[in-house]
């Protein structure tokens, strides 16, 4: 059996100096493709919410949303730690619906930890949490759940005052039990200030080089949403593009009977056509004038290819 990556060997690697690659995904074929790439970390985001199910934000999404979601990533995350983001409404009215919340996604997912949003003012739910045994990844920066009292999408901690109250809030998400911390959208010198100063790994989003590790939306790196493309992500590959030809293709193949062939059909023997074909005036008088058209019809595709097929044979 596979050894599943745990919270100490992620901080095994941060010790070592080993850069940590971490990728969301919110499906089977995606976990499976990112768990085979080698991906040690797997974010079940609830980015799922934009780029999954076309919400304007993730404030929409449930905890229900997470686990359904979280189920499939998990059956295909083969070794990688699957960490589910905790969305929106699941902890901020405070510790106990935390702890309640952050039970169920772990108990009906399967996932191996939870992540939270906030610095200080999360630290304590981030301890009672922890001290039930549930692994904590903390986040802090710009946390998309409070994107409008952030005033939008947009770099944080660029005054003096700003740098110093996130170098606190991630001391005090360390100091409460977070194994890890996610840096969003901050600047590259603050993020390593940051990662200089705590004992656990930072993950960056938008927050430079110096973290110990780095994660992106799949959906960003693949060119996949093409609604809003942000400046901290790299398309490594155009794969919507490639979708969008395939697409085009298949319609343009439909529409011009091209598709399906010969080599996407199946056949009868011949034998059982023969049958067929001696009985269709019998069938033909318990058919309605419609039906008996769309049976012609298909009589004729499968006498056609059943020729075919033959002379394929033949030769």
């Amino acid at each position: 059996m596979t050894k599943k990556i745990t919270i100490t060997d992620i901080q095994s690697m941060r010790d070592s100096g080993s850069p940590i690659a971490m990728v969301t995904a919110y499906d089977y074929p995606s976990a499976c493709l990112a768990s085979e790439a080698g991906i040690p970390v797997i974010l079940v985001g609830d980015t799922l919410g934009m780029v999954v199910l076309g919400y304007e934000s993730t404030i929409p999404v449930t905890v229900d949303d997470m686990i359904h979601h979280a189920k499939a990533v998990v059956r295909g995350a083969n070794r990688s730690h699957v960490v589910v983001d905790m969305p929106f409404g699941s902890y901020q009215s405070g510790w106990q619906d935390a702890l309640r919340n952050a039970t169920k996604i772990l108990q009906e997912s399967g996932c191996d930890s939870v992540k939270i949003e906030g610095g200080s003012r999360s630290a304590k739910t981030i301890k009672h949490l922890v001290e039930a045994g549930i692994p904590v990844m903390g986040h802090i920066g710009l946390t998309p759940q409070s994107v409008k009292q952030l005033g939008g999408f947009k770099v944080q901690g660029k005054t003096p005052r700003d740098a110093v109250h996130l170098i606190a809030d991630a001391k005090d998400i360390v100091s409460a039990g977070a194994y890890a911390i996610v840096l969003e959208l901050i600047p590259a010198a603050l993020s390593q200030m940051i990662t200089q100063r705590i004992a656990v790994p930072t993950i960056g989003i938008g927050a430079g080089p110096f973290c110990g590790g780095q994660v992106q939306v799949l959906h960003d790196i693949l060119g996949l949403y093409r609604k809003f493309e942000p400046k901290h992500a790299k398309k490594f590959h155009e794969v919507g593009e490639d979708i969008l030809r395939a697409l085009l293709e298949y319609r343009n193949q439909v529409e011009n009977r091209i598709f399906p062939s010969a080599k996407e059909s199946f056949y009868m023997d011949d034998h059982a056509l023969d049958l067929i074909r001696s009985q269709l005036p019998v069938l033909d008088d318990s058919l309605s004038s419609a039906a008996r058209i769309l049976a012609e019809q298909d009589y004729q595709l499968i006498a056609k290819a059943s020729e075919h097929e033959k002379t394929v044979v033949d030769s």
